[in-house]
């Protein structure tokens, strides 16, 4: 699906008031929860950012650990 700036927009303004319902162009979406609302955030800018050609994010997780390592 093809997401457009003002949607992010929108969205983002929609969390920010703490509101559940966002309304897009001729219809209203009702989401059930902030949670859905930020998951859905997030998948339009990452479609955004492809479409403009900016590279993946990659998440890095670097673990140490302290002491001998004997149990």
């Amino acid at each position: 699906m093809a997401f457009t700036n003002k949607q992010v927009e929108q969205l983002e303004a929609a969390i920010a008031a703490g509101v559940l319902s966002v309304r897009y162009a001729d219809r209203t979406v009702t989401y059930q929860s902030l949670v859905e609302m930020r998951r859905l955030l997030k998948q339009m800018r990452d479609e955004l950012s492809q479409a403009a050609g900016a590279p993946r994010r990659r998440r890095i997780v670097r673990l140490y650990q302290s002491g001998t390592g004997n149990v």
